[in-house]
């Protein structure tokens, strides 16, 4: 199943920008075992006729969808300052390529804060935008509530090439067999380490968990933090309990197995590690991400677990060489989630921004702004088609480090989709700061995490 879903994800990158790259990692683990997943790995050898059943019937009226009167719209986006340069670039090649179209692009903060925003702005019914950024775990949410515009009308009235993305990565942005958002800017985690000092004091990262305790002592020597963990984000630990086997959410859709001995004894892990000072676990405030990077920058910190969209900011900031290691895996299995956004038209907006934000949304995500997303941050291709051209092959020539990515990437699947999700995650990041951070006993607050989870899960599908 987990082979299966790998190729439909990976099946354009061998063929084109990865020709050159050897085959990677070993499969196996828990990754691909939730409602999005098993459902992707089931339906794989029938790719094309689900494409083709997201889609409107080919009858469809296309002039329902043209843009006929001057219009200004806004777009919610995620992207940090250290990339704003490219976002304003993208915009107004945008406004200029045509007459009727203008985009407003509003910087609204993290996936979280734009969630929050959205999910209010949609219950008001107004001060929606046009188009905004979600983070993967989002989609099925907003599809059970509607929120999110059905967009394969959208495609089949203007010919839009759905299939030219890769399906794994289409996948990971459909509702119950629509297709209620694009992929947009997708990543994956690394561990970004001081390669620098990695040479000097003979440091390696594991590629297995059981080499973890001895890498951290290593890695803390001399002052310094072996590895920086975002707290404020699951996505960033979450592989981590997968790869053991864990469900985070069960078969059954409304129980967690975060409370079983398996999820106890890598949270005991945590904290030992964190009180021995090996490792340092973020909070969720608003600096957390640039006060964790910032201890890297400063050489504070040996290696950092972040997202591998701030590849081209680290290299950037950072007077020493930055090294990209793939996550250690747990006895073979070292699958990984798919990370980034997706783009999404909301539902409660008039026509004509609808169709507005639809001719934005696919310039967004077109093949040579794609490529300029990919070169100019650490998010990877999207496009199928671009990867065999002189800038998609360029790319992996420019980035060497992403090596690691491309010798793994027929282990990255897409999130975990269930309408509780965002709860979840919620629940279990702000259980395992406290965890961290106080004298507690572990035990007991993963039962009580555990007993939440089951109760917003049963909730949200009940």
């Amino acid at each position: 199943m987990k082979k299966t879903l790998a190729i439909l994800l990976t099946m354009a990158m061998a063929a084109g920008l990865l020709a050159g790259c050897s085959g990677g990692g070993s499969t196996g683990g828990g990754a691909v075992q939730q409602t999005t997943q098993a459902a992707a790995a089931d339906s794989a050898g029938s790719s094309e006729t689900e494409a083709a059943e997201t889609e409107a019937p080919a009858e469809v009226d296309a002039s329902m969808y043209e843009v006929t009167e001057p219009i200004t719209i806004q777009w919610w986006h995620s992207i940090e300052d250290q990339h704003s340069w490219i976002v304003e670039e993208v915009v107004n090649d945008f406004n200029n390529s045509q007459d009727l179209i203008t985009v407003e692009p509003v910087y609204v903060g993290s996936y979280a804060q734009v969630n929050e925003a959205l999910v209010a702005a949609h219950a008001a019914g107004t001060g929606l935008p046009a188009v905004t950024v979600a983070n993967t775990p989002y989609v099925a949410e907003y599809g059970a509530g509607g929120l999110t515009e059905d967009l394969g009308p959208y495609a089949a009235a203007t010919g839009y090439d759905l299939d030219d993305f890769s399906a794994g990565m289409l996948l990971a942005s459909q509702y119950e067999g629509k297709q209620v958002a694009l992929p947009f800017l997708i990543s994956t985690q690394v561990i970004y380490y001081n390669k620098d000092i990695a040479d000097a004091e003979g440091i390696e990262v594991p590629e297995d968990w059981s080499g973890m305790d001895a890498f951290l002592e290593k890695a803390a020597a001399n002052g310094r933090t072996g590895l920086s963990i975002p707290g404020w984000d699951q996505w960033y630990f979450e592989t981590f309990y997968l790869n053991r086997g864990l469900n985070i959410i069960n078969d059954d859709q409304v129980t967690t197995d975060l409370g079983s001995d398996a999820g106890l004894e890598l949270a005991h892990q945590f904290k030992d590690w964190y009180d021995k000072g090996w490792i340092y676990w973020t909070d969720n405030g608003s600096d957390a991400s640039s006060n964790m990077r910032q201890s890297f920058i400063d050489g504070k910190a040996f290696a950092v677990s972040h997202t591998s969209s701030l590849y081209t900011t680290y290299v950037d900031s950072c007077d020493f060489e930055v090294g990209m290691a793939w996550l250690p895996g747990y006895n073979g299995s070292k699958d990984q989630e798919i990370g980034g956004c997706v783009l999404l038209i909301p539902s409660k907006n008039d026509q004509a921004t609808k169709n507005a934000a639809w001719q934005f949304l696919c310039y967004l995500c077109g093949k040579e702004t794609n490529m300029k997303w990919a070169s100019a941050t650490g998010y990877m291709p999207t496009r199928n088609s671009v990867l065999t051209t002189d800038e998609g092959k360029a790319f992996l020539e420019e980035k060497p480090a992403f090596q690691c990515i491309f010798d793994n990437l027929n282990l990255i699947y897409p999130r975990i989709q269930h309408p509780g999700w965002n709860q979840l995650a919620t629940i279990w990041k702000n259980y395992m700061i406290e965890i961290m951070y106080e004298d507690v006993d572990i035990d007991s607050k993963i039962a009580d995490m555990a007993e939440e989870i089951d109760e917003v899960l049963e909730d949200a599908v009940g």
